[in-house]
């Protein structure tokens, strides 16, 4: 099916929103804002149009706007540590937006905006060692604790790397455990279709016999029923004809032997 005008352009305008998106903006930048508005807006009018798109295909325009917009929300957020946090819960986009792209720009996107994130957590570490020399009395011992700060959150950073590494690879096991049920709640499904297919011709064949059975009894019984009524007519000739063998036997009887006087 070919794409129609608002689809063309809800395509042309995705992609100027994950260049902007994959750019560094100015805080008061608002066109990013204003843009995923209208891809909303244009997006709910293609979900009404009577040919619109394959629903795989509109799901994945959802998937790809629901990201730009928790991106925009995420960056609103003061804490570096809640925008990491609310990055870890995006999901871009699985397939290319045009077919320039080799890789979905939305997974790029999703990847600069974690290590920019992981970059602030980390400066923000590392920024509060100068106050805490700054009012240290000690001078002499300023080398030793500055050290002894710098390779505390050091480590601190490399434990947050850690956190958030295990947190992928947490999401990563739960994407493919929810693949893996998928794929089993699949081969039940086709087995049980295939129990319920054999069932079905099962109990055919059952009717079919039984429709045969019937028939094959219908006529048994047409058959009797005849035999009966051709042996009941032999019967009764025979009765009758002893009968009237009797009734003759009987006047020849009386002629013959006359009563006597």
């Amino acid at each position: 099916m070919a794409a129609t005008r608002l689809e063309l352009n809800l395509v042309r305008l995705l992609s100027r929103c994950e260049a902007l998106a994959a750019e560094r903006r100015d805080p008061e930048e608002w066109r990013l804002e204003k843009y995923v508005a209208a891809l909303e807006d244009m997006l709910r009018e293609l979900k009404k149009q009577s040919s619109k798109p394959a629903p795989e295909l509109l799901n994945e325009y959802s998937r790809k706007v629901d990201f730009l917009k928790g991106l925009l929300e995420a960056e609103k957020l003061s804490s570096s540590t809640e925008k990491a946090l609310a990055n870890q819960f995006l999901a871009p986009g699985r397939t290319p937006t045009t077919a320039k792209e080799r890789t979905p720009a939305t997974k790029t996107v999703h990847l600069q905006t974690k290590a920019r994130c992981t970059g602030q957590m980390r400066s923000e570490l590392l920024g509060t060692v100068r106050p805490v020399l700054l009012l240290c009395p000690a001078c002499v011992q300023l080398p030793r604790v500055a050290e002894g700060l710098s390779s505390d959150e050091k480590q601190s950073a490399v434990e947050l790397d850690a956190v958030l590494q295990h947190h992928q690879d947490m999401q990563e096991k739960l994407a493919e455990e929810m693949l893996s049920l998928a794929r089993s709640l699949k081969n039940n499904t086709l087995a049980a279709q295939n129990v319920i297919k054999q069932d079905n011709q099962t109990l055919s064949h059952s009717l079919r016999m039984a429709d045969q059975n019937f028939e094959k009894l219908k006529d048994e019984s047409d058959r009797l029923e005849q035999h009966a009524k051709k042996s009941v007519n032999w019967l009764l000739w025979i009765m009758l004809i002893v009968v009237c063998f009797i009734f003759i036997s009987m006047i020849l009887f009386i002629r013959i032997f006359p009563k006597l006087k």
